[in-house]
């Protein structure tokens, strides 16, 4: 609703497009609250969301000076402003508009995840300062900075021209793709996965593929790695959202109808030369949802690290790649690679140490566990490494 009338009325009103959508949700509490909630609810937020529009503009007199096309200085002949439409067509193009304009370089990368957060996700400021483990008057006080900075970059709400797209997709593409991780290893409410955030960032990355421009093959990659990992989450946590390694996690449980999409959406990404970090997490994602625990299972994703580590080096990359060396070579070969690493912060450094050492040394193993427990982030996580130091007796 927010994208559709900014769409509308430009960017520069984007403050108020919020403000409408917000007192729209909030008469509909205290309506649905006493009348029940009606036969249509979208048709109604919508009809009130258009009512609350309309009245804004008349009552700030901003009809006549700014938004009614073809208003002649002089005349008197008053003209009705153009509504929104919330038609399925005009909010999934709104959507696309709104997305290229927040995803422009021009604000800084966490002020884009926020406020694709905030205005394309529905998330309220709150859950906002969880994300990113802060307040909510410093999360206010970027979001504000950010639309201040569309407006005074005058960001239109339009799509690139065609030579640009790839360009800006790129941009567009690395903020789902953030959004996706902050809710795979959440440190939000307390919880070690959002499911929200990722099923989020998955309907957005679907959405680009609709529009033929933006379905290129680095859009179909990254769809594919995003269903891969939203099939297993089902197994990655207990009832109670203790977490569950993927050692430990039962395959019976995981999506096979999202494991079907991801295949899909891969094997479109395939078309052209082209070769990403999307592509190869993709096809990492994709072994680890094959059910057997073989060899050549893990010389597959062993292979694809070490090309993902030329492609697009991380500490984290580095991690998970001798984890797997670690299936394919075993402990003391992994032992030798992690402890280059030296990723003396991360509690999932020490988790694997704790794993490499539980056949190699005890008590190493446990110095390992305990430090993990302490850099932990969530009581999820926390429990987890208790059960992993109970094991060993």
């Amino acid at each position: 609703m927010v994208a559709v009338i900014s769409n509308l009325f430009g960017l520069q009103y984007i403050e108020t497009a919020e403000d409408i959508v917000s007192e729209t949700f909030l008469q509909a509490t205290e309506t649905w609250e006493a009348k029940g909630i009606p036969p249509n609810p979208p048709a109604w937020l919508y009809a009130v969301a258009k009512q609350k529009t309309l009245y804004y503009f008349r009552r700030n007199n901003i009809l006549e000076k700014k938004v009614i096309p073809g208003v002649i200085a002089g005349h008197e002949k008053y003209q009705e402003p153009e509504m929104p439409d919330f038609s399925d067509q005009n909010i999934k193009d709104s959507l696309l508009r709104m997305i290229f304009a927040i995803c422009t370089p021009a604000i800084a990368s966490e002020a884009q995840i926020g406020l694709a957060l905030r205005i394309l996700c529905g998330f309220n400021i709150d859950e906002i300062a969880e994300a990113f483990l802060s307040n909510k008057e410093a999360i206010n006080k970027r979001l504000f900075r950010a639309k201040e900075k569309l407006r005074q970059e005058k960001i239109q709400m339009e799509m690139p021209a065609a030579k640009q797209i790839p360009v800006r997709l790129g941009n567009v593409l690395h903020i789902i793709y953030l959004l996706f991780n902050e809710g795979y290893y959440s440190a939000t409410q307390n919880r070690a996965l959002r499911r929200d955030f990722c099923y989020e960032a998955l309907r957005l990355g679907s959405m680009l593929t609709e529009y033929e421009k933006t379905n290129l093959p680095l859009t179909n990659a990254l769809v594919a790695l995003m269903c891969f990992h939203a099939s297993r989450f089902d197994a990655r946590e207990t009832v109670d959202g203790s977490m569950i390694l993927y050692e430990e996690q039962d395959a019976g449980l995981w999506n096979a109808a999202l494991i079907k999409q991801g295949v899909h959406f891969l094997e479109i990404s395939m078309q052209g030369n082209e070769v990403s970090s999307y592509h190869v997490e993709a096809q990492i994602a994709y072994w680890h949802c094959i059910k057997d625990d073989t060899t050549v299972k893990w010389n597959n994703i062993l292979s694809l690290y070490n090309q993902l580590l030329l492609i697009n080096y991380s500490p984290a990359v580095a991690l998970n790649r001798t984890f797997a060396l670690y299936k394919v070579k075993g402990a003391q070969e992994a032992i030798k690679e992690a402890e280059k690493l030296k990723l003396d912060n991360n509690h999932f450094y020490f988790l694997l140490l704790g794993e490499l050492f539980s056949s190699v040394d005890k008590n190493k193993s446990i110095s390992s566990y305990e430090r993990a427990l302490v850099l932990a982030r969530t009581d999820a996580e926390k429990q987890m490494i208790r059960k992993k130091m109970d094991a060993l007796g």
